[in-house]
């Protein structure tokens, strides 16, 4: 997702524009009917569409509200995501900072704070439906590669990897029962994240009330010439385009929250919500990411404006 303080109008415009084109000739015909062959008969009472008008808009504002709490907890999960790995890192570097600093712990520091980074990466695409694999490179090792290699839910396959080093660390005695068991929680935490991405991904927005909700508001724009032409004449065209575009763009803003990871400008932004994961950790590692990876990284947030 791309942010911008300043949104362009042509953006704006150009998600009714074709709408607004078939909405300007049937406004234009009805109007030159109407003052061509005076054609009175064919103006209806101005309540019919005002009642008609604002029930659409109580159920345009229902719906908006419903798509807004969508893309709100999916937010609300990823901010608990940075939350949990930071804490994963904090919890893997300090349980261990007390041992003998040897390659084998160093080593599984690294692997499992790595193995988060990727996973952070690897969960945007996977929930985009993109190549998670991309994400694994410099991430991870040849040996979690061939792990990984056979499982079609990756990001699950990069937790279990966790798990079982966690499970090595208890072993070996490089952490304790206790510590087990809070480094665990904090994945299962992760785990159940994944989880409600998982079912806002899959679960749709009933189409059956997008369904009748548009075509409620198709009727009411068909119906608003006729009862404003009495009163306005040939205005009636630009004042039926305007309220036509309200409605409309009320929907679209509707459908584009109602799904936060189809890849539409209010998209989650979890490629850069995981670049600044994977900054933290890096600096809490004492390892710091390159200037030009960074801006590659950047670079990857494929969610922009269509100008």
């Amino acid at each position: 997702m791309l942010l911008r303080k300043n949104i362009p109008i042509s953006y704006v415009i150009g998600k009714v524009k074709t709408e607004l084109i078939w909405i300007s000739i049937y406004a234009i015909a009805i109007a030159v009917l109407y003052e061509t062959y005076n054609l009175t008969w064919i103006s209806v009472p101005i309540a019919v569409p005002a009642i008609l008008g604002t029930v659409i808009s109580l159920l345009l504002g229902f719906r908006s509200n419903q798509a807004y709490d969508r893309w709100w907890e999916a937010r609300h999960v990823w901010g608990a995501i940075v939350n949990d790995s930071r804490t994963l890192a904090r919890q893997v570097i300090s349980f261990t900072s007390n041992l003998y600093e040897d390659e084998a712990i160093v080593s599984f520091r690294q692997r499992m704070i790595n193995r988060q980074i990727a996973w952070c990466f690897c969960l945007g695409q996977f929930l985009r439906k993109g190549n998670c694999r991309r994400s694994l490179d410099k991430r991870v090792s040849a040996r979690d590669m061939e792990y990984l290699s056979n499982m079609d839910h990756i990001p699950g396959g990069l937790l279990d990897l966790n798990a079982r080093d966690l499970k090595m660390a208890l072993d070996k005695g490089w952490i304790n029962s206790y510590q087990h068991v809070e480094i665990d929680r904090t994945l299962s935490r992760l785990c159940d994240a994944m989880g409600k991405c998982e079912r806002i991904k899959n679960t749709v927005f009933p189409v059956t009330y997008s369904l009748y909700i548009h075509f409620t508001m198709l009727f009411f724009i068909a119906l608003l010439p006729f009862g404003v032409i009495e009163y306005f004449g040939l205005f009636e065209v630009p004042l039926v385009i305007a309220i036509a575009a309200s409605f409309l763009l009320i929907e679209k803003m509707a459908i584009h929250l109602q799904d936060p990871f189809e890849g539409k400008p209010t998209d989650t932004p979890m490629t850069a919500i995981a670049h600044n994961i994977e900054k933290n950790l890096k600096q809490m590692m004492a390892e710091e990411v390159p200037e030009k990876e960074t801006e590659l990284l950047v670079k990857q947030e494929k969610y922009y404006y269509q100008l």
